[in-house]
């Protein structure tokens, strides 16, 4: 409108000054500001015609309107702050006031005709622009520098040239991107990269240099918020920092503007913003940068190059006219795949992957083995693979990368170095890269974890061996520098594990190996840096201690393999191996141990001396024996002037010390096999004389100090418990028993040292019970080893106990008359408790230890007389004490009381189960009770309650214990105590849920006393609360078993086996308890949860991992815990196996659990009527088959017909081919044992085919081992011509699959009535013959052929036999594997065995599977040829054809640059130029207008023009645009101003075409569309209005065939878009031949 108005003032009046006058008074509202716009643009082309009037006044008034009215509107713009109300000016309205203020103003300084004007303009913009003024300000600056720039001359003024573009360059830098969000700051600093810089580059010359000069002094960008900007300014650039031949570069340019092609700043800046840029246009503009690189390059023919900062290895970039084939060739395929990975899709990226296989053919030279092409540029691709949103393409890149070196040879690079060390090993620390591919069995391996071994070793071997070291260490270190998850740590030390055996790691990678959190003591490591983070840091960070332990193994091996020993000493060797856990890796006996032996006798002569004091403070000797010598030499020795009532020494130390010993006690056993030089007990006295010497000496030497005692207590301890064979070598150990020898020779001096510290109060502060527990377990040890070797009376030990109990319960009777307690007497309180626990536990566990008689002696009755849940008094702080015992005494005295009442119960529950005959069932039995704790037995257990609110969850094990012997008393008389005290102790399990260390031996503990046999007998028989308590807490541990795995295990397995003992006694009270928890055997049967894909990969890895058995030595070391949820069924499964249908109590147990199980199937069935496979549905419904069919056996024809209809029912529903299977087998079975039911089973045939469907597939499988079912019919004719009938009449159902179990069922009836001979049925003998043969010679290779292949070659046709295939194998791993179930649903046979919780019954040979069916492959005749030719898609070298996505390579933002006119706009863009003109201002639906937006995006329209530009805001829009309004010019036009909008288009030569039917609508087959063709749309309800029509030109409308008359609009303007761009083309094409 506003460019009509202008027009029309120009052309009524002469007097141009006059009519600029007019227009610069008033309001300067938008509308007056464009139109003063376009008369100066008029008035400036007219006067460049020679054509303008009033020569001499307009330069004149072009000053005036310059000073007058255009530079204080743009200082009123430049001065208010961003965000500020404008009392004159809209909001809205403001962008474009500037915009066509600043236009207007370029128009002014050329009418001036001078330079003066320009400048001074320049100057002032200049220095508001440096000055940092408001956002706003700097944005109006830029403006006014765009506009007035081309206008200054390069010579003259080329100062200020210079500092504009310095500016300009400082502006469009600074927005890092580290702003949260976008504002007038980076609208301003996009202004001048995307205006101002490109036209100041178009002055060239001074400008142009220092705008270069800026871009490369900062060098390469350090970040990714630093790419954007510069790769936008670059861009806006490239016109002139990368011009092409012949181009148009103006009459400024100069042979001297740089060439960016030829400066490595340019490039790193180009890979940096392929690779870390985070935003999808950055990376659009690298792209166009590298693309017009290139093509300038093939224009220009001349050679180029641009070689690394570095100065060597092959350059950056380079060109060659004789190499313009393949480097064209390879920059196709290179950008390519940068434009593919934008997709983000894995199926469109795959087929470009063997693409990436040819850029490395390019890249290296057949010639001389060298870099053609520099490295970084691939490693470009495998990065932003690498970080792809897509976790699956990235495991396809980082896949793709590790098999480089299998199939290629590549020259050494460094940047693959740096690769591997940087991106790739951030991209493995993903775990779910690890998973398994489809088809692979559950157990393995990870496929890329093996890739992975093998890359690893592949490429270390290759590197130059002075590499080597360096890339290990980095390596390791990277390692160190992260959290990692399990998996990921386990496979990157598995891979580095098999590295072959190098001297590359010195103690720098030792340590980066060893684990940081060790309390090194006084031993520390001098050299440690506190800063380093060792790798097995993060292995110790989760809860899968077989991954932890596995990774721990694979480490040790890297330092064996790759350690030079010569740069390493032992004390280093021997605080790296303090680093892993003996009880999750380095177990004595175990492989590992043997190869670590191995390791030191090979290499015992080549350890390296130290140079300074190392950390024990030992001369270094190479000799390993020598080194063990001094190292126990000098840990006997106390350190000087240490105190002797200072803390307890640290164990670590003597952990340390116990192993050196035992393993130089190894290697010389290694030794002796080879050169039979000394005898291990020689070398084993030679070590330890000096710890035998100082334990001999402890109970005469009074004066040896308490801290050496300590140690060598502590050493003995660890000597005896790290000696303990692990693994499977010989039961006999020499060394375990020389060393039992040493302790029983000193066991008297001991025993004599530690009853003297335990009675005679030496122990006085908080601290000393440390040294109480050190004590009691030295003595607990030495009882074990006299127990083993043969129990004497008279023997150092018998003499010690007596003593001990006796002086515990003096000082525990002792009171403080009165007084204050103290200290030293509270602490002497607990150590006498501890002590009478450990010898009530001694005793306990050892009859032969027992010293009274099995009446109640003094010693009962005094614990049982100790009042419960004492609360040892706090002693006040006593003058002569230190400030430490103080401070301990006041923080720790919390869990001194405790360690008390634990103690205490661990006294009573020994009691308890000692004289448990003496517990009455009620209180009230006992009126004088000798020993009142138990023979009080509700009193204790209400104590028992207020112990469990006192004490920390990590002691209340006894009290536990204690309720399992008083519940059961207590329960009939007593029930809701007894309640009280199950529910009290669910809460604290449930409180411990997410404790790993405790919780498990709490569980075991709480379910042996709430499941005990005789609490669930006397529950179930009473029916009161404790009954359904117990049911209620049932139901709550299997819900928490689906969180934590393993609940559920331990609660089956104790039931299953305390219910055992009585079953396998044939006893009826232990299963007539059974029966009434029958649901706990069904849930378990059934249980099994579906688990997140995190959890399944845990679990595939621990499998494999297990599978390595004795190679892996965590396997040896770590206890299975049978955790999985397998064991449950497993339990469950053999549970049942036990049972004897011949046992009455067996029998009606079975049965009610096969009726629970039949109801739980049915209720499945309703609660979903459709499930997808291997849904939870499905897993339920195929457990709850397999458990029926283990109790098959036991199911008589009494019970059968009671659950016979059920079956058959079950047989109706839809289900899953497994479960389907399953209740066809047991068909089968029923029918083949109990022949009387088939009149039944005929029954199921009579219902009509529409209420059937396709269940009666089911049945006629059934009929398919109808020789099965006959086996045990004398009589079989009858019932042959039976089936023969039932099956012909469902030949001809219309369901295809109907008729071809049909016809697999009429070939195994009549082949059988064949062989018996039947004359009734000769009749048919053609019909069925000709029917067989007919199906048998299908003619062609149609789907009704291939599927009567298949299913008469199916397993359950073909090869499986209902009979002998019955067993164990087949029901839970064949079957369910042939017939498509998730891997997690297969049971291997083997669990069953291992599983040795529950014996196995004694008819064991049924659980394997007698037949070749685990030979079998899966399959299901029902499938379709789904894949068939994936495979030869895949193997290709390289696909013929790939998607490809055309994306514009321009890169300026469409706002931007408004003002230009449409051409050049489009120009501006870099696509092809168009003068088609779409106008869509009639159209209301975001959805229409965004399809349409996206169309002419893609065939290049000049324009879109829109009734509101708001709507490109609408997500509908945005959803069917896909950016493509970025694109694209949108002009926005309201439909009231449509005419006067058509008019001026019609006065620049556009025709104005209507898309309408009309009377005189043209054809568009039949119309030429000119080439400034304007397409008006119509409203999607209205079409054109008729007043609009009139000012068409010519109406199009597009031939039909259809009955509806109307297409939609957006598909009615795309068949017209296409129509103009193909006709175009056609005449371009033409033209140009």
């Amino acid at each position: 409108m506003e460019r009509v108005l202008a027009e029309t003032l120009l052309s009524q009046s002469r007097d141009p000054r006059g009519l600029l006058g007019a227009l610069c008074r008033g309001e300067a509202s938008a509308e007056r500001v464009e139109t003063l716009r376009f008369l100066l643009q008029r008035l400036e082309d007219a006067e460049e015609r020679g054509g303008g009037g009033g020569a001499g006044a307009l330069p004149e008034a072009a000053r005036e309107v310059a000073a007058g009215f255009l530079v204080p509107l743009l200082r009123g713009l430049r001065g208010r702050p961003a965000g500020a109300p404008d009392p004159d000016l809209p909001a809205r309205d403001r962008r474009r006031v500037l915009r066509a203020a600043t236009a207007a103003l370029r128009s002014c300084a050329r009418l001036a005709g001078g330079p003066q004007l320009a400048a001074a303009l320049a100057e002032e913009a200049l220095r508001d622009l440096v000055a940092g003024g408001p956002a706003a300000g700097a944005e109006a600056a830029v403006e006014v520098l765009a506009a007035v720039g081309p206008c200054l001359r390069p010579h003259e003024d080329g100062p200020l040239l210079e500092r504009v573009a310095q500016a300009a360059l400082a502006l469009a830098l600074g927005a890092d991107g580290e702003r949260d969000e976008a504002g007038p700051a980076e609208d301003a600093a996009a202004l001048a990269a995307g205006r101002l810089l490109p036209a100041l580059g178009q002055c060239g010359g001074a400008a142009l240099r220092a705008v270069w000069a800026g871009l490369v002094a900062a060098g390469a960008p350090s970040g990714p918020g630093r790419v954007g900007p510069r790769l936008l300014v670059l861009s806006a650039l490239a016109e002139r920092l990368l011009p092409e031949p012949g181009a148009d570069r103006g009459p400024r340019a100069s042979e001297e503007d740089p060439d960016a092609r030829r400066c490595w700043r340019f490039w790193r800046t180009v890979q940096a913003g392929l690779t870390q840029a985070p935003d999808a246009l950055t990376r659009k503009r690298a792209r166009y940068l590298l693309q017009r690189a290139v093509e300038v390059s093939a224009e220009r023919g001349a050679p180029c190059a641009c070689g690394p900062r570095e100065g060597t290895g092959p350059s950056l970039f380079w060109w060659s006219e004789k190499k313009k084939d393949e480097l064209l060739k390879f920059w196709e395929n290179y950008i390519l795949i940068l434009e593919t990975l934008e997709g983000n899709q894995i199926h469109v990226i795959k087929p470009v992957l063997p693409k990436l296989n040819s850029l490395f053919e390019y890249a290296v030279s057949e010639e001389n083995g060298c870099w053609l092409f520099h490295p970084s540029w691939h490693m470009c691709i495998y990065k932003r693979m690498f970080e792809s949103e897509n976790k699956i393409l990235t495991r396809e890149g980082v896949i793709h990368f590790l098999e480089l070196y299998e199939t290629r040879s590549l020259p050494f690079a460094p940047e693959f170095s740096e690769f591997i060390i940087g991106p790739l090993m951030d991209a493995l620390s993903e775990s779910s890269l690890y998973s398994r591919s489809p088809g692979q069995l559950i157990g393995s391996g990870s496929p890329l974890g093996l890739k992975l071994q093998k890359f690893l070793v592949t490429y270390v071997s290759l590197l130059p061996e002075e590499i080597k070291s360096s890339f290990l260490l980095k390596f390791i270190q990277k390692m160190t520098s992260r959290h990692w998850c399990a998996i990921p740590i386990l496979f990157l030390s598995k891979a580095l594990a098999n590295v072959p055996r190098c001297k590359a790691l010195g103690i720098e990678g030792l340590l980066a190996l060893r684990l940081p959190e060790l309390t090194l003591g006084t031993w520390k490591c001098t050299f440690l840096f506190s800063d380093v983070r060792d790798v097995l840091q993060c292995t110790m960070i989760t809860h899968q201690i077989l991954l932890r332990g596995a990774a721990q193994c694979y480490l040790l091996q890297t330092a064996m393999n790759l350690v030079d020993v010569e740069k390493v000493t032992l004390s280093d060797v021997s605080t790296f191996l303090m680093s892993l856990r003996q009880e999750e890796s380095l177990g004595r006996g175990t492989s590992l141990w043997t190869e670590l032996c191995d390791w030191l006798r090979v290499n015992e002569s080549c350890f390296g001396r130290a140079s300074a004091c190392n950390p024990t403070g030992l001369p270094e000797t190479p000799s390993l024996n020598a080194y063990v010598k001094n190292l126990v030499q000098e840990y006997i020795t106390s350190p000087a002037g240490e105190r002797e009532d200072c803390f307890m020494p640290d164990w670590f130390e003597a952990k340390l010390v116990a192993m050196m010993v035992l393993l130089a006690i190894d290697v010389e056993g290694m030794k002796t096999q080879y050169s039979e030089k000394r005898r291990t007990q020689n070398v084993l006295r030679i070590f330890l004389d000096p710890l035998l010497d100082s334990l001999l000496k402890l109970g005469t030497n009074a004066y040896m100090p308490v801290l050496r005692a300590d140690r060598c207590l502590q050493l003995l301890l660890k000597l005896l418990h790290t000696c303990m064979l692990t693994g499977s070598g010989a039961r006999d150990d020499e060394v375990l028993t020389l060393l039992q020898s040493f302790a029983m020779s000193a066991t008297e001096s001991v025993s004599d040292f530690i009853l003297r510290r335990l009675t005679m109060n030496e122990l006085s502060s908080v601290s000393d019970l440390d040294r109480c527990h050190l004590y009691l377990m030295v003595l607990t040890e030495l009882i074990n080893i006299h127990l083993k070797v043969g129990w004497k009376r008279g023997n150092p030990i018998w003499r010690v106990i007596s003593p001990l109990k006796n002086a515990s319960i003096r000082h525990l009777q002792d009171t403080d008359s009165g007084q204050e307690p103290t200290l030293a007497g509270q602490i002497q309180r607990v150590v006498s408790m501890a002590a009478l626990a450990m010898v009530c536990e001694a005793v306990d566990q050892k009859p032969e230890l027992q010293l009274d008689s099995l009446e109640p002696g003094p010693t009962e009755r005094f614990l049982a007389s100790l009042p419960l849940n004492h609360m040892l008094q706090k002693p006040h702080p006593e003058e002569h004490s230190s400030f430490s015992e103080d401070s301990a005494a006041s923080q720790g005295w919390g869990k001194v009381v405790a360690q008390y009442i634990h103690d205490q119960w661990v006294c009573l529950s020994f009691l308890l189960r000692k004289y448990h005959t003496h517990i009455p069932s009620s209180e009230g039995d006992v009126p004088d009770p000798v020993l009142p704790a138990v023979q009080m037995p509700a009193r204790t257990l209400q104590s028992a309650l207020g112990a469990l609110t006192v004490l920390p969850s990590d002691q209340v094990l006894p009290v536990f214990h204690c309720m399992k012997v008083l519940v059961p008393k207590l329960l009939t008389s007593s029930e809701s105590l007894c309640v009280e005290s199950i529910d009290m102790a669910w809460k604290i399990i449930s409180a411990l849920s997410n404790t790993q260390l405790i919780f498990w031996s709490n569980l075991k503990a709480f379910v042996q006393f709430v499941f005990d046999t005789k609490v669930l007998t006397i529950a179930a028989k009473i029916k009161g609360q404790a009954y359904f308590k117990i049911k209620e807490i049932m139901y709550k541990m299997i819900e928490m078993s689906a969180i934590k795995t393993g609940v559920f295990n331990t609660l089956i397995s104790y039931c299953c086996k305390s219910w055992i003992v009585s079953a396998s006694d044939v006893s009826q009270v232990s299963l007539s308890s059974a029966k009434n928890y029958t649901e706990l055997i069904l849930e378990g049967c059934v249980f099994g949860t579906v688990f997140r894909r995190d959890q399944r990969l845990t679990q595939d890895v621990q499998t494999y991992i297990e599978n390595l058995g004795h190679d892996c030595a965590a396997n040896t070391v770590i206890e299975n815990t049978k955790r999985e949820d397998h064991y449950v069924r497993i339990c469950a499964v053999k549970f049942l196996c036990l049972l004897h249908g011949s046992n009455m109590s067996h029998k009606l147990f079975m049965e009610d659990l096969a009726i629970k199980l039949l109801d739980k199937d049915e209720s499945v069935s309703k609660s979903r009527t459709r499930y997808y496979v291997n849904s939870q549905q499905h897993r339920l419904k195929n457990r709850v088959w397999q458990t029926l069919l283990v109790l098959f056996p036991s199911f008589d024809q009494n019970f059968l017909n009671r659950i016979i209809d059920k079956i058959f029912q079950a047989g109706f529903i839809n289900n899953q081919a497994s479960i389907k299977y399953f209740i066809e087998w047991i068909i089968i079975l029923i029918l083949h044992k109990f022949p009387q039911f088939l009149l039944k089973f005929w029954d199921c045939f009579s219902y009509g085919e529409e209420n059937l469907k396709t269940s009666i597939c089911t049945f006629l499988s059934v009929l398919s081992h109808l020789d099965i079912i006959t086996q045990n019919i004398p009589e079989k004719k009858p019932v042959l011509k039976q089936a023969l009938v039932t099956v012909l009449q469902w030949c001809f159902s219309h369901n295809f699959s109907i008729r071809l179990y049909a016809l697999a069922a009429l070939k195994k009836v009549w082949s059988m009535c064949k062989a018996l001979r039947v004359e009734e049925l000769e009749a048919l003998t053609s019909v069925i013959e000709s029917s067989l043969n007919q199906v048998e010679n299908m003619p062609g290779t149609g789907n009704a052929k291939k599927n009567w292949q298949r299913i008469q070659e199916h397993f359950f046709f073909a090869r499986f036999h209902p009979v002998r295939d019955y067993c164990l194998e087949t029901i839970f791993y064949n079957l369910p594997r042939l017939s498509g179930l998730v891997e997690e649903e297969w049971i291997a046979i083997g669990k069953f065995t291992r599983f040795t919780d529950i014996p196995s019954d004694a008819g064991f040979q049924w659980y394997l599977s007698p037949t070749h069916l685990c030979e079998l492959k899966p399959g299901d005749w029902a499938q379709q040829d789904v894949g068939s030719h994936l495979g030869e898609a895949d193997s290709q070298s390289e696909w013929t054809d790939v998607q490809k996505k055309i994306i514009p390579w321009k890169n300026n933002a469409p706002d931007l640059d408004l003002e230009l006119v449409f051409q050049d706009r489009v120009a501006k863009l870099g696509k092809s130029i168009s003068r088609l003109i779409v106008v869509a201002s009639l159209i209301d639906k975001p959805t229409n207008l965004g399809g349409l937006c996206r169309t002419c995006e893609v065939f290049g329209a000049s324009a879109l023009v829109l009734g509101s530009l708001q709507c490109v805001r609408d997500k509908q829009f945005q959803g069917l645009s896909v950016s493509a309004e970025q694109w694209l010019p949108l002009v926005e036009v309201k439909p009231p101003q449509l005419i006067d909008f058509l008019q001026q288009k019609k006065t620049e030569g556009y025709t104005v075409i209507g898309v309408e039917q009309t009377a005189k609508s043209v054809d568009l087959t039949q119309y030429s569309f000119p080439e400034r063709s304007l397409l008006l749309l119509g409203n999607e309800r209205e079409g054109i209005p008729a007043n609009l029509i009139q000012q068409l030109d010519v109406c199009v409308e597009i031939p039909q065939q259809g009955i509806i008359r109307s297409l939609n609009v957006h598909v009615s303007g795309a068949l017209l878009i296409w129509e103009y761009t193909r006709q175009q083309l056609l005449r371009h094409g033409g033209a140009e031949s």
